[in-house]
């Protein structure tokens, strides 16, 4: 159980004057504080668990953490009472909190308190990333942070309140669909706080007291809750969409109990009812903002999705109970579903239409026979009409002669709470309990079954219709406590009281009172309300006068208060206005008819002030809903990566090697990574030719992004013009990623981020042609289909040290400047895996998966018709699993067999060498195929679409690329095979293939397909809540393979004749669809897939289908379309579509091997030891605290590494192994140096600037000997040069065992819960430090020596460094270890010295000189041509000579989808290993070519590689040297131009881009040629001249 406290949870969100946020969080069900930091760069949020540094004891030991005991630090202080949501959003994160509560429901039966949400606050948080972001994107934001919340929003921080009371699930299984914040509250769910951020509901939650005079009273609360399948607002949200959810749909509890002192139990009874629009697919349309009427229309299949909703109604609310003993209910597994639907449907009325189509869907769910136990019954009741013929007293009873019967067979839920749950022993009826409280409830009886509501809009008359159904039900279970709903004893003394035509006289005899009904002319002594019905549900035969006249007024006023506020909720949301027609509710009161006039102009002024609001605001409003909630993200922020990335240099990253600096700086350097001296500037040593820096990273991860913030003086020209990079797990390890990136010359504090990949192999760069960029010849080619020759760069999960060579610019005066240092990248949950025994279970097994799937799997689920996230079968391309491998010599193997086949032309057989399962002909590259080997690949010519035999056809290439793809080869592995067939790779590029017209529809196609993709899986797990799983369909979202398969004849229509020989599979013989077009029958090999039938309806029906916002259409993917009746042009979409799934399922699958890859060098994995998992962590811990003895442990990876590679034995542990946290790998392995290695050093880097007092040794299962006993030398030091380290002191193991025998010989026991066998090695005094170093050298009889001698240096990495020559061991020992344990106390926070002072007399060095300003020189004329990437400027005689040239910018946006999603998408996001996303596997990188032409007609060619900065930021290139005598200057944009967009959210409709490249690429009036010149000199004039 958790932490009940009398305390309210507080949240404070503090903002120092460093901009950098933490989120203070005090729960009432926890006596800790936690805190959150939000990373200022990338906003990801940041929580580690660690007691005294994000948990505290109490809020104000948080708070003085923060601000250091000083609250001057910080800038602003929100206090709020529940945090609500956090989104990052490129360069801004957005966090939503209440500040104020209510407390509408206070104490539920059970516990619990409903809160409403009062008032709440969006804090906009900057974001440091200089993401590119379009205007659009912007805008959408903003409109996200405008969303309405207060009043409308309500939530529970201890119950389930998603479901009827009592909720059989906890708090953390919530129906999904009632959850309106779940993509707002996962940042809090991914850190492993859930609870931090509440469960968001939709709707109207509160409660009355009710009661007589002299009687207990009880309490009602009437709790509605907005379902989110189908958000919107009312022109937009109407009828079924493809989530099969009905727009404004409510489901709504009235929940009845009296309260009661402790140690008794709670009597309680609840009645749900349901109201929302039709469940059939209709909409309606205002045609401007003054119509009267709205044009309604249906969809031509209205009933599609209609028996999923009527089964999820079932689901939810049929009697789960029929098993346990429920007394008082019949058992007859009905559940009875009753529509009541108010519509008008008289003669000439447009809803009439409605009301026929919402017959004819009944009567076409019952025929399909698929309901089951669910019973459909409409009732058809004109509200309107009734009122105005009948009035509304006579509406009211006739509504309630409909509703008795249902209402009865129906029933409510009723039971008691108990608080102690042994009283629930004696309980006769169904038993819920849960851990959320603390006793348990007995139901007596379970409602079984559901009544609905309807009008047009799910709003007045259903409101209306409601409450007097729920009033009959309120009066019951008033009864059902013994309460009295009749008037009391006083009360019925007052003639008032009497109904109409009944007198009240007085017998002077027997001084009673008598009385007279005039009615029936008789008398009787009893209060003709006394006779008030005794029977159950009696009050539905009343009249309206009787009901009233039989019933106290107050508790039924109070019923109708909760009523009225409700429906102006649910108006407001529905339609931006209040409810109408709402007079009738009151109709209870004395003072009815004062207001009826008064409501008949209120109704006329809000149906036109929700005219007007509808027709302008509704299409933003129902925006704001789907970012809320997480939808049509890759339409509303299309360049937000699902998961930001993690700023790995800091916190506790650190600078392995001083940075030179002008004036000594304490602490080395490591102020340049630090966020709080973001504005920095850091001066470097006068003359320095280069500046090299070593960074080590506060957790291992793959890089990929360097972040520099632009530092300098007056003078830009100080802050260097090009870095190199390299990367490693160790500092012996480190490889070249990049070199020579252009830093551009801009204003101080600009962020310039520098996307880097991992390396990449020389001979991969030559064969796919792309190393040779700034020779490559003048070329229109784009690769709009996909990247035909993708290149891959190497992925590490453990990489650990960045090291970066600045160069200076060329005319740089001044020392070189250095700022702000970040190194953005992905790690690996190490935390959770190695540490936290309630999650590593999950991702070993993950991992385990991975393993025992070695080869390349990229069959795809088809997501069409999944019906869930846990459906994992796979779809058609199941059968070529079997032919692949794990990428490695032999895939390109088969990838020849592929192509050539070994067999002769004529024969249509096949040989036994061929790599098919199903042995298809596959000879594309025959005789016919002329292509000459030895050309250049831009002079080939290029084939036709259709050429008769010469060269492959689109298909075929298509497939050659699905082959190569699953076989897992990379682009450049398939053209190493085909050169070695003598086919050059660019005459089977698709991008080739097709003229250029074509190409740029096939692409648009391709890009809307990509689009449409998302929307369906998108509905279809949306659609999935609240159902059973479905079964997959065997033709799924393409319908392709690598090969054709043949037409399964007998019942097939169709018969598409196949372009090669090929058979079918046994399975899909019996597969047989109608198509949607010709309506024939159609095999699954004659059938295009899924998205074809998309493509060909895009743009059909878009008033129902979801206009503009696209996707609503989506529930159409459940049809099909042959191939007869899909051109060839969307059957090529298709194609072109897959093949992009299949290359981001490739990436997708190289990091999960790199994951694998990393988890195994740290601890071996064994399938066996999955289920232990948890209790072995639980049992490390536990060791390891009795070892540290109240120390800490220091160097536990992953926040400690090594710095350098120890060389392990074959059938050792893993050397990470040594510092992984007890409990994770086996038991009984260790760690141990090869034979013949007498001498080790291991170069511990610790997790922060750590204050150690020792280090322990875990003794290995096999023990010490006296010939493996080593001897211990330990050092510490702060930085990486040997020269400076510390020497603490040398042991001799041999001494240690000689007076411990224990240590000796293999382990006897192997029990966990004993304190493993270890060594310690105090220090004499505790000594601060960063890096301890661990020598072990064993005893030898003759000389020896040590692995380094006392000059080696570890930055020279020259392999003569090592000492080579080993002496040969005679006793066959070994050195071995278990574990290193370093402990002592870690520093807090940033404790490293002051630099205040130095860092202002670096300022001094600064600003000395008055600086050269730049001046426009002037161009005679310029040109754009090849799509605006390439720019002619040509110069005047005798221009000056031409310093550089200034860049603004591009305006464009990298979109997060490109591509249909596969399976794993759906995976990634519920639960993701790698977190890795596509575009930081594959980075899009631009280049400027400059080429420059002079008078003499010699060429100058230079090459920048661009960095990423916002829109239209000015950007300075400096040429190597001052340019003389220019005629021309040509630049060339190159490099991936085709991954960038204009802004998605700006475009109408379905385009995904504006072919064939973005305008925010295009050249024009960006480039401006610029010399240096004095600024004084040139004066004002000159001024105006400057860049």
């Amino acid at each position: 159980m958790s932490y009940h406290g009398s305390k309210d949870t507080s949240v404070v969100v503090v903002v120092l004057e460093t901009t950098e946020v933490y989120i203070v969080i005090s729960l009432s069900t926890r006596r800790d504080t936690q805190v959150v930091y939000v990373d200022p760069t990338t906003g990801a949020l940041r929580y580690l668990g660690k007691h005294g540094e994000d948990v505290f004891d109490s809020e104000a030991a948080a708070l003085n953490y923060i601000t250091d005991g000083s609250r001057i630090l910080s800038k602003s202080t929100t206090y709020a009472k529940a945090v609500l949501g956090y989104a990052v959003l490129g360069s801004y994160a957005l966090l939503l909190v209440a500040t104020q509560l209510s407390a509408t429901v206070p104490n539920l039966p059970g516990g619990g308190c409903i809160y409403t949400v009062a008032e709440s606050q969006w804090i906009k948080i900057q974001l440091q990333n200089p993401q590119p972001q379009g205007t659009g994107e912007q805008k959408n934001i903003r409109e996200l942070a405008d969303l309405d919340i207060d009043g409308k929003y309500y939530f529970s921080e201890t119950r389930d309140i998603t479901r009827p009371f009592p909720s059989r699930m906890t708090l953390w299984e919530p129906d999904e669909e009632f959850v309106w914040n779940e993509w707002l509250s996962k940042p809090f769910k991914d850190i492993g706080l859930p609870g931090h951020c509440v469960i968001l509901l939709q709707g109207f939650a509160e409660c009355r007291n009710f009661g007589g005079a002299g009687q207990q009273g009880g309490l009602v609360a009437l709790i509605a809750r907005r379902s989110r399948l189908h958000p919107g607002t009312r022109y937009l949200a109407r009828g079924l969409n493809a989530c099969s959810g009905t727009g404004n749909e409510v489901e709504c509890e009235q929940l009845v109990w009296v309260p009661r002192k402790g140690g008794q139990h709670v009597p309680f009874n609840s009645y749900i009812w349901r109201r929302g629009t039709i469940p059939i697919w209709w909409g309606a349309e205002i045609k401007n903002a003054v119509s009267v009427e709205a044009e309604i229309y249906v969809a031509d299949d209205p009933y599609n999705g209609s028996l999923q909703y009527y089964q999820r109604l079932s689901r939810r609310y049929g009697n789960k109970s029929s098993e346990a003993n429920v007394s008082r209910q019949k058992k007859s597994g009905i559940v009875p579903i009753v529509c009541v639907n108010l519509l008008r449907y008289g003669e000439g009325k447009t809803e009439s239409v409605l009301v026929d189509h919402f017959k004819e869907s009944i009567q076409y769910m019952k025929s399909t026979g698929k309901l089951g136990s669910t019973w459909i019954q409409l009732i058809n009741y004109d509200w309107h009409a009734t009122v105005k013929s009948n009035g509304q007293q006579k509406t009211v009873e006739g509504l309630w002669r409909h509703l008795k019967a249902p209402t009865m067979a129906i029933g409510l839920s009723q039971g008691n709470y108990y608080d102690v749950r042994h009283q629930l022993k004696e309980c006769k009826g169904s038993i819920i309990c849960n851990d959320d409280i603390n006793g348990g409830f007995c139901m007596e009886s379970i409602q079984n079954g559901v009544i609905r509501f309807n009008c047009a809009d799910s709003l007045d008359r259903t409101n209306a219709a409601s409450y007097f159904g729920a009033l009959q039900v309120f009066v019951e279970q008033y009864a059902m406590f013994g309460l009295s709903s009749r008037y009391s004893e006083y009360d019925s003394r007052n003639a008032r009281s009497l109904p109409p035509g009944w007198e009240e006289r007085f017998d002077s005899v027997t001084g009673k009172s008598f009385y007279i009904d005039h009615n029936t002319r008789t008398t009787t002594w009893e209060h003709p309300c006394q006779e008030a019905p005794q029977k159950p549900w009696k009050r539905f035969d009343m009249t309206f006068d009787q009901f009233k006249g039989s019933t106290m007024l107050g508790p039924v006023n109070h019923l109708a208060e909760l009523f009225l506020l409700a429906g102006d909720i649910h108006a407001t949301l529905y339609t931006g206005s209040k409810a109408m027609h709402s007079e009738i509710l009151n109709i209870f009161k004395e003072e009815t008819g004062k207001f009826s006039k008064f409501s008949a102009v209120q109704n006329v002024r809000i149906t036109v002030q929700r005219r007007v609001h509808n027709y302008f605001n509704d299409s933003s409003r129902q925006k704001q809903l789907e970012m809320f909630l997480g939808l049509r993200l890759y339409k509303h922020l299309p360049s937000i990566p699902m998961f930001p990335l993690k700023v790995l240099s800091r916190p506790s990253g650190c600078m392995l090697k001083p940075v030179p600096s002008i004036t000594p700086m304490a602490d080395g350097g490591s102020s340049l990574l630090s966020f709080k001296k973001k504005d920095l500037i850091w001066v470097c040593q006068q003359g320095a030719d280069y500046v090299e820096l070593f960074i080590y990273l506060g957790e291992p991860c793959h890089v990929c992004q360097l972040l520099l913030t632009v530092s300098h003086g007056v003078d830009d020209s100080s802050y260097p013009a090009t870095v190199d990079v390299r990367l490693g797990s160790s500092i012996d390890t480190l490889k070249l990623v990049v070199e020579g990136a252009s830093i551009p010359q801009c204003s101080n504090g600009t962020n310039l981020l520098i996307p880097l990949t991992g390396r990449m192999d020389p001979e991969d760069l030559a064969v796919t042609g792309k190393s040779a960029r700034p020779n490559v010849r003048e070329s229109t080619y784009l690769p709009l289909l996909y990247d035909f020759e993708e290149l891959e760069g190497e992925i590490n999960f453990l990489n650990r040290i960045v090291a970066l060579s600045f160069h200076p610019s060329a005319v740089s005066r001044t020392p070189i400047t250095l700022g702000e240092i970040e190194v953005l990248g992905v790690s690996l949950p190490w935390a959770d895996m190695l540490n936290n025994s309630g999650r590593a279970p999950q991702f070993m097994e993950i991992l385990h998966k991975k393993q025992s799937n070695t080869h390349c799997d990229l069959g795809l689920k088809s997501f069409a018709n999944s019906s869930g996230p846990g459906n994992d079968s796979h779809g058609s391309e199941g059968s070529y699993m079997k032919s692949s491998s794990s990428v490695q010599p032999g895939g390109s193997e088969n990838l020849l067999d592929f192509l050539t086949g070994d067999f002769n032309i004529s024969k249509p057989h096949i040989t036994e060498h061929t790599s098919f399962d199903n042995g298809e002909q596959t000879n594309f590259l025959d005789d016919g195929f002329d292509v000459n080997p030895f050309a250049p690949a831009l002079e080939v010519p290029v084939p036709e679409v259709n050429n008769q035999g010469k060269g492959l056809n689109f298909e075929e290439m298509m497939k050659l690329e699905i082959k190569r793809l699953h076989l897992g080869l990379s682009a450049a592995e398939r053209d190493r095979a085909l050169l070695s067939i003598g086919v050059i790779p660019a005459t089977v590029d698709p991008n080739h293939s097709v003229d250029y017209p074509y190409l740029l529809k096939l692409s648009s196609l391709a890009d809307n397909l990509a689009l449409l993709g998302h929307a369906v899986l998108e509905d279809r797990v949306n659609a999935s809540i609240g159902l059973e799983e479905g079964s997959e369909h065997t033709i799924d979202f393409w319908n392709l393979s690598e090969n054709d398969e043949s037409c399964y004849d007998g019942a097939c229509e169709v018969r598409v004749p196949s372009s090669l020989q090929s058979s079918a599979t046994g399975e899909n013989r019996s597969v047989f669809v109608e198509c949607y077009q010709c309506e024939r029958t159609v095999c699954k090999a004659c059938c295009a897939g899924r998205g074809a039938f998309l493509l060909l309806n895009t743009y059909k029906d878009l008033k129902i289908y979801g206009g503009s916002q696209g996707g609503g259409y989506s529930a159409l993917a459940d049809n099909f379309v042959c191939k007869s009746c899909c051109s060839e042009i969307i059957k090529r979409a298709l194609y072109v579509d897959y093949v992009r799934v299949l290359q981001s399922l490739r990436r997708k699958d190289r990091a999960e091997k790199a994951a694998l890859n990393a988890v195994n060098q740290v601890c071996q994995l064994e399938s066996s030891k999955i289920s232990d998992l948890s209790q072995s962590i639980q049992s490390g811990q536990r060791q390891l605290k009795q070892i540290l003895d109240g120390e800490e442990s220091l160097a536990e990876f992953p926040f400690a590494s090594f710095l350098q590679m120890v060389e392990s034995d074959h059938d050792s542990e893993p050397l990470f192994s040594l510092l992984a946290p007890l409990g994770s790998g086996n038991y009984k392995s260790y760690w141990k140096a090869p034979g013949d290695n007498t001498s080790v050093e291991f170069s511990i880097v610790l997790g922060g600037l750590s204050d150690v007092a020792g280090v322990a040794i875990i003794v290995s299962s096999c023990g010490y000997s006296t010939s493996d006993c080593p001897i211990v030398e330990i050092w510490a030091s702060n930085k990486i040069q040997r020269e400076d380290r510390t020497f603490i002191g040398k042991w001799d193991v041999q001494d240690i065992i000689s007076s411990s025998p224990q240590f000796c010989g293999p382990e006897k026991s192997s029990s966990m819960s004993e304190e493993p066998r270890h060594i310690k090695f105090h220090f004499p005094n505790p000594i601060r430090c960063r890096i301890v170093s661990i020598k072990m050298t064993l005893h030898h009889t003759g000389s020896r020596s040590t692995k380094f001698s006392e000059e080696f240096d570890l930055l020279s990495l020259g392999d003569s460094s090592f000492y080579e020559s080993k002496p040969t061991n005679q006793h066959n020992s070994f050195i071995h270890a278990k574990r290193i344990i370093v402990f002592g106390s870690s520093l807090r926070k940033e404790m490293g010295p002051d630099t205040s002072g130095a860092i202002m007399r670096m300022n001094s060095y600064l600003d000395r000189s008055p600086p050269l300003g730049r001046f426009r020189i002037p161009v005679e004329a310029e040109r754009l041509r090849d799509n605006d990437l390439v720019l002619e400027q040509y110069l005047l005689p005798n221009s000056p000579g031409i310093a550089g040239f200034r860049l603004d910018f591009f305006n464009v946006i990298r979109p997060r989808v490109t591509h249909s999603p596969s399976s794993s998408e759906l995976d990634t996001r519920e639960f993701s290993l790698t977190r890795l996303e596509d575009g930081y596997v594959n980075q899009a990188i631009l280049y400027m070519q400059v080429t420059i032409v002079k008078e003499s007609g010699k060429l100058v060619v230079e090459e920048y590689r661009l960095p990423e900065v916002k829109a239209n930021t000015p950007l300075y290139f400096n040429f190597p040297d001052l340019q003389q005598d220019v005629r021309c200057v040509i630049f060339r944009l190159l490099g991936d131009v085709t991954a960038f967009v204009d802004d998605i959210s700006e475009l109408d409709g379905l385009n995904f881009r504006n072919l064939p490249l973005a305008s925010g690429l295009s050249l024009s009036n960006r480039i401006k040629l610029y010399y240096y010149a004095d600024t004084y000199e040139m004066g004002k004039i000159g001024s105006f001249s400057a860049v």
